[in-house]
């Protein structure tokens, strides 16, 4: 076996193999489908965002086949931009591929420079600051605005800690969560009939999730995946009771509520 041979075989070879084909698969398609040829930047926006939720169902429910398959579809997109680039002449697949190399390399002085950073923290502060030196104005500047406010939130909290501005201690932060606590709840201190500043409560309830967050961040919960997973495990339920109820010749919507509470415990207890 010839050492071209044996590179082909070679697990880097293999993967060399598989990206090139991805790249004539996309020429062909490009070329020869109406629906690929009419697709835009533009046009392919929103299924790269639908397509990223369904990664990120995914990754939640450790399902490692859907992962592989959600990683080929958001793969498919990269090199569909690329390629519609290429034709505007802007830039090609390995302009990206190449630019992303020297950013990651140029972000790593600890591995290819005589920078030492020992730990995880080190390295998001390097990082932090040399992005400020590739021209961002501020630390927060790279967080996309329309991120949804939940991840927002985590990512506004990391940058900041990657400047070093953050709590010392856990304990100072639970501090912080029962403050916002006390303050959202005197919001709603109030005597029967009188209404609620409505403004003011949104502001205090933002206040306390932030606050949550960052505590979350602290003990390293992710609350995004925290919040999905309870979200997943109340649908689980809630579907349970309806079929539990269909069984028994009910509908759910009929049910008072001490009623539902008996399926909700059955549901629970499974």
């Amino acid at each position: 076996m010839n050492e071209t041979q044996k590179f082909e075989d070679s697990p880097r070879g293999r993967q060399l193999q598989a990206f090139n084909r991805l790249l004539d698969v996309m020429d062909d398609l490009r070329e020869k489908c109406p629906w690929d040829r009419k697709q835009t930047i533009d046009s392919l926006r929103h299924l790269t965002i639908e397509e990223t939720y369904e990664l990120s169902d995914a990754i939640i429910r450790q399902d490692m086949q859907e992962v592989k398959k959600e990683i080929g579809d958001i793969m498919l997109h990269m090199v569909f931009y690329a390629k519609i680039a290429s034709e505007q002449q802007a830039f090609d697949i390995a302009d990206v591929l190449n630019s992303l190399c020297e950013k990651l390399i140029f972000r790593h002085p600890h591995i290819y420079g005589d920078v030492t950073a020992n730990t995880e923290e080190e390295v998001k502060q390097n990082w932090e600051r040399l992005k400020l030196k590739e021209g961002n104005k501020s630390v927060l500047g790279g967080v996309p605005s329309s991120l949804p406010a939940l991840v927002k939130a985590m990512r506004i909290q990391e940058k900041a800690r990657g400047a070093g501005f953050d709590w010392d201690d856990k304990s100072e932060v639970w501090k912080k969560v029962q403050e916002e606590l006390t303050e959202f709840e005197s919001e709603f201190n109030i005597t029967e009939g009188q209404s609620i500043d409505q403004q003011k409560a949104t502001g205090e309830f933002g206040d306390l999730l932030f606050s949550l967050i960052n505590f979350a961040r602290f003990i390293d919960i992710n609350p995004e995946e925290a919040l999905e997973k309870t979200n997943l495990k109340f649908i689980d339920r809630f579907q349970y009771m309806e079929e539990e109820a269909a069984k028994d010749g009910k509908r759910l919507q009929d049910l008072s509520l001490k009623e539902m509470d008996i399926y909700w415990n059955q549901a629970k207890n499974r």
